[in-house]
Parts: structure tokens; C-alpha cells; sequence
């Protein structure tokens, strides 16, 4: 959603990096150009004055003007005061001291109030409640049943006594029941039957207006919540803002949840909500499947908007898709010097996929907005692929990939859907894989999440030492003396007659080995020296 304003805002970045020192004139033209990113990213006209207002100040001061990398100081600057619009620190739902605790959900129809309940259900069900879904939206067609098919998939109960409207001609008023009264037997429910957590999915309307703010005011009153959510679409742009103030006058909401983060829209509301209506954004929705649903980190999100990465985050989801046993084993495996077979390979690839889209796993890791293009055309559908290529095998050919001959590709291939020479080119890569698994394991890291630690990291070391390079061997010497000693020498080795080397130095010279008696006679030396040696 932040790519306009994450490429515009590294652009004018870059600018300043090759600058050894920063004038008044570099600081303003940066402070334009981070204004015009913002307009155009429809944050709010007040926002956008406050935020530039505030970096321009401490960029001018002895804190940009006496720092050793100006342009790093600036882009701390910008990303404190981006910090401070989202929110500042993030802030964990607030729950009743005696359950059960109630979840009201408030916003304009189409905001994707009724989805996300099931996602705000399975994230605390995840977190060891037991929450139940209140169905008080009677007005929206088929509101009760959508949500009922959302409860159902998350794995929560639904309470819902009436059926709503059900597409009936008269759209006016409300059809089937009362939701006030809903919303209140929803609540007896919930404490008869143990519950510790209400979430309560209120009507939407296509605009603001009275009807709608004053019936969420009666549930309101009707419920007394600990918690009521504003769901606002990050779509909706510089209309955010007064949608936001609307709410905030009528229903008093108390956090704010961003939904539709994954859209490719330009993300002016979730850079103005929280700053206009003082309220936190506590969650965001960031995509369409229910596990698409995080806390919302103001500083991670800050991070990802200036290319910066958001690798807690991944890393959180790594620690959930992995599995601490196997991690172990599989780190163990290949530390006591077994092959990294393809078996091993699927059962990775498999973890992977459980943490979500490979294009939002990679999208975390820092300076992948330069690469935005590469990430957007790869194929999600590769991994599938792969993975059916593995199971076509047989448990053998997955041990021992160098097995597999012409007519076993064949087969692989005709039994995945995919050709020879998609075989190919994954037992290609996974040889190469494999050599560097191998290659990490002696150095005691591990090249996956979950499996160990990289090299430099800490962890536990592999027990198998690296080999010693090869010597490489030395030609014959020049010198017709020293030619002879290394061929005694090479002859001593062959023979297994190799005098065994000094010990006791601390630089391994030891002590000097006994001079070899020469007879002179065996010498053969040039006419004329034979006198010096008296012969």
C-alpha cells in the first residue's frame, strides 16, 4: 500500500547521501519533496503540517548539524515523527478484570467489519480465550449468515437468534429483530455459557449518519464495552478523516483498526487516523484470509514505509510456523554430518508456506522496495510446483536424489504435471543447496528460521570441524642442491621413513634435530675446490 510514498521518500533520501554536509537550502528542498509524497499519499492537509513542521525544526538544529552522517540523522528524524502520527508505542487490547470482556466493532458499511471479527476471534482464540461472536448487524442482506460462515471457519461459536434481513424489498428499517436486544441476550449468553470475550458486530452504512450513530450508541449503552473498535477502510483516503472525527463524536470508539492494508491504494488514513482522532491503531487487516490479521506496531509500520524492512515481524512469524522439535532435529541432522535430502527440503518448504505469502515474507526483509518489481511477478504458484515434483518421487529417490536417471525424470515429471526439464533444474538447485547446507553446518549456522542459528548469530556449534585446504604441491627447484633434498625428502615419504616433526616451540621449531654426517669423499665439487678441503 506504501510503495508511492516509500519509493518517493527513498528518492529523496538518496539525495542527500552524497552530501558531506547539510545546508538550510538541502533541508528545505527535502522537507518540500517529503511534503509533496505525503499530499500525494492523501494524508490529511493538518498531518502533513505538523509532520514536515517538526522535521524541519530538528533537522536545522545541533542535532543534524553535529552529527557525523547528516543524511543518516535526517532519515532517523523522519522516521521518529512517522513513529509519533501512527501512534507512538503500540497499545494491547484492554480486557475486563471479570469476563467476560465485550468487543464492540463500529464503521461504514463495506469497511469489512463482519471479516473481521472472524480474524479478531481466531487471533485471541489463538491466544488461549474463548470468545463468541454477537451477530447484531440485522440490517446489511445476509449480514448474519456471513458471519455465522466466518465463525465457522475461525472456529467460533455465533450467537445469532435472528436471521436479519434476508434481501426482502424493504431495505428501510430493520428486519427480524431488535439489535439492541441482540447485542444485551448476547451478552446473558456469553456469561451463561463461560465466555471470556463478546465481540459485537454491529450495522454499517454506506455514509455517516444519524440512524447509524445512534443505534451503535444503544449498544453501546446496552453493553458497556471495554473495547470499541473503529474499522475504517485504508482505501478511502483523505474522506478517512472526517469519517474518523464522525465516529469519534458519536460512538466514542476507543482504538482504531485499519483494514484492506494490502490494497494498492495510497495509505493516507492509516497516516491520519490515529494523529486527527488521538486514538491508537490496534490492529490491521492485511489481507483476505482470517491469519491475515497482526498487531499494529507503529515503529515496524514506520519501518516499512521507509524501505527499512520489518524483520521482527517476520521473525514472530517464524517462531509460530516452525516447529521447535524438528528445528532441533534437523539442526542436530545435519550437524552430526548427514545429508540434507530432499525429504528434509519439502518439510522446510511446507513450514514456509505456513507463515503466509512468500511476496509479504520477502517484502519485510530490508531494501526490497528496490526490487518491487521482481517481487510482484514472482509466481506464488512456484512453490506448488515444487512441492508436487518432491512428492511425485519415491521415499528412496528423495534420500538419494543422484539416482534419479533419465526415465525415473520421466515419470517424476508426468506424475507432478510439469516437464523433464523443471526436474532438472530443481535437482540443479537442490545440489547446489545442498553444498551449502553443508557448508553452514560445519560453520555452526543454519541456513533456515527455525533451524538453528545463521554463522555469527551464537548458537550451538557444529561438532564437525572444517578440513584443512589441500597444499598445493611445489614444483622442482631450480637450485640443483635443493632439487636433491626434495627428491630425498619425496623418497623418505614413499619409504614411510618421514622423520616425525619437532614438538615443544611455541612456534613449532622445537629443538634443532642433530645435524646428518657427510662424508666428503661422496662429494662431488667442481675442479680446483677439492684443496680447500685439504684432499
Amino acid at each position: 500500500m506504501f510503495a508511492t510514498l516509500s519509493d518517493r521518500l527513498t528518492s529523496t533520501f538518496k539525495n542527500l547521501r552524497t552530501k558531506g554536509k547539510l545546508s538550510e537550502a538541502d533541508i528545505d528542498a527535502t522537507v518540500r519533496e517529503i511534503r509533496r509524497a505525503l499530499l500525494d499519499a492523501d494524508v490529511a492537509v493538518p498531518v502533513v503540517r505538523a509532520f514536515t513542521g517538526a522535521v524541519r525544526e530538528r533537522a536545522l538544529s545541533a542535532e543534524v548539524s553535529g552529527a557525523l552522517n547528516p543524511a543518516q540523522q535526517v532519515v532517523k528524524i523522519v522516521n521518529d515523527e512517522l513513529v509519533s502520527i501512527l501512534g507512538g508505542q503500540n497499545r494491547p487490547l484492554r480486557l475486563a478484570k471479570t469476563p467476560p470482556s465485550v468487543i464492540m466493532l463500529a464503521g461504514l458499511q463495506g469497511a469489512g467489519k463482519t471479516t473481521l471479527a472472524g480474524k479478531l476471534a481466531l487471533h485471541l482464540r489463538g491466544q488461549g480465550h474463548t470468545p463468541l461472536l454477537v451477530a447484531a448487524d440485522l440490517q446489511r442482506p445476509n449480514a448474519v449468515t456471513q458471519l455465522e460462515v466466518v465463525g465457522q471457519r475461525a472456529g467460533v461459536p455465533v450467537f445469532a437468534p435472528h436471521r436479519g434481513n434476508q434481501g426482502s424489498e424493504d431495505l428501510s428499517g430493520i428486519a427480524g429483530g431488535d439489535p439492541v436486544a441482540v447485542a444485551r441476550e448476547g451478552l446473558a449468553t456469553a456469561r451463561a455459557r463461560q465466555h471470556d470475550v463478546v465481540i459485537v458486530d454491529t450495522a454499517g452504512r454506506l455514509g455517516v449518519d444519524a440512524d447509524l450513530m445512534q443505534q451503535a450508541a444503544d449498544i453501546r449503552d446496552a453493553v458497556s464495552p471495554d473495547e470499541i473498535l473503529f474499522v475504517i477502510d485504508a482505501m478511502i483516503g483523505q474522506d478517512a478523516v472526517a469519517t474518523a472525527q464522525a465516529f469519534a463524536e458519536g460512538v466514542d470508539f476507543t482504538g482504531v483498526v485499519l483494514s484492506k492494508l494490502d490494497g494498492d491504494a495510497r495509505g493516507g488514513a492509516a497516516l491520519s487516523v490515529a494523529s486527527v482522532t488521538g486514538r491508537p491503531i490496534l490492529f490491521a487487516s492485511t489481507g483476505e484470509k482470517l491469519t491475515d490479521f497482526e498487531v499494529f506496531h507503529p515503529d515496524r509500520m514506520a519501518s516499512r514505509i521507509l524501505d527499512m524492512g520489518d524483520v521482527l515481524t517476520l521473525i514472530e512469524q517464524a517462531e509460530k510456523a516452525f516447529d521447535a522439535d524438528q528445528a532441533e532435529a534437523m539442526a542436530g541432522k545435519l550437524a552430526s554430518g548427514e545429508d540434507f535430502t530432499l525429504e528434509d527440503f519439502l518439510q522446510q518448504m511446507q513450514a514456509m508456506k505456513n507463515m503466509g505469502s512468500m511476496k509479504k515474507m520477502l517484502g519485510m526483509l530490508p531494501g526490497m522496495g528496490q526490487m518491487r518489481e521482481a517481487l510482484e511477478n514472482f509466481d506464488e504458484r512456484e512453490v506448488d510446483r515444487i512441492e508436487a515434483i518432491i512428492r511425485s518421487m519415491t521415499p528412496a529417490e528423495r534420500r538419494s536424489p543422484k539416482m534419479i536417471n533419465g526415465s525415473r525424470r520421466s515419470r517424476i515429471a508426468r506424475g507432478s504435471g510439469t516437464t523433464a526439464t523443471d526436474v532438472n533444474q530443481l535437482l540443479d538447485r537442490f545440489e547446489g543447496a545442498q553444498k551449502m547446507m553443508k557448508q553452514m553446518a560445519r560453520g555452526g549456522g543454519m541456513p533456515m528460521p527455525g533451524m538453528g542459528n545463521l554463522p555469527g548469530m551464537g548458537g550451538k556449534k557444529s561438532r564437525g570441524r572444517v578440513a584443512p585446504p589441500a597444499r598445493k604441491a611445489k614444483g622442482k627447484s631450480g637450485n640443483p642442491a635443493k632439487r636433491a633434498e626434495q627428491e630425498r625428502l619425496a623418497a623418505d615419504r614413499a619409504a614411510g621413513t618421514t622423520p616425525r616433526a619437532p614438538q615443544g616451540s611455541a612456534f613449532g621449531l622445537g629443538q634443532p634435530a642433530a645435524p646428518e654426517q657427510v662424508d666428503p669423499a661422496a662429494l662431488q665439487l667442481p675442479p680446483g675446490l677439492d684443496k680447500l678441503l685439504g684432499r
